[in-house]
């Protein structure tokens, strides 16, 4: 990865870069070394935590959310009545799942569950699934309509 590349974020209108190797080096190696074995799960219920900082109205706000801070391009794949398939990608992702075997994506996951529990109004838990060989990352989120958001 070169260390000249940037991750440009934009921030009240303001295009700012942010160096990849300083991203990647909190992102991929200080969060895991604070964190340990629990760096997943606790980056999933921070994921959850952002959400509620920052509650959107709809899969458009998520996905230009995403953009703004800088975690890769979102799409909806496929979205029946009980989950929604999500597909994550960016030249930093793919990179990342290229380089790094242990990778993880539990912050977006939780960021997106709780977004989608706050539009539907149900309980929603996320899952990622990587794609090392596409270099993009499939989260899917599902609810029971039975399970109503308190």
């Amino acid at each position: 990865m070169s260390e000249l590349a940037s991750a440009k974020s934009t921030n009240e209108g303001n295009i700012q870069s942010v160096p990849v190797f300083g991203y990647e080096l909190i992102r991929e190696v200080l969060l895991h070394d604070l964190l340990g074995t629990e760096a997943p799960e606790i980056l999933y219920w921070a994921g959850k935590r952002l959400a509620r900082k920052y509650p959107l109205g709809s899969a458009e706000h998520i996905a230009e959310f995403f953009q703004n801070a800088g975690w890769g391009n979102l799409s909806i794949k496929n979205e029946t009545k009980n989950e929604i398939e999500l597909e994550l990608s960016s030249h930093l992702i793919a990179d990342r799942c290229k380089n790094n075997d242990v990778c993880t994506f539990q912050l977006e996951a939780g960021f997106i569950a709780q977004q989608i529990e706050f539009q539907k109004d149900v309980i929603c838990e996320a899952f990622e699934h990587p794609r090392k060989k596409t270099g993009k990352i499939q989260i899917t989120v599902k609810w029971d309509k039975k399970d109503a958001s308190v």
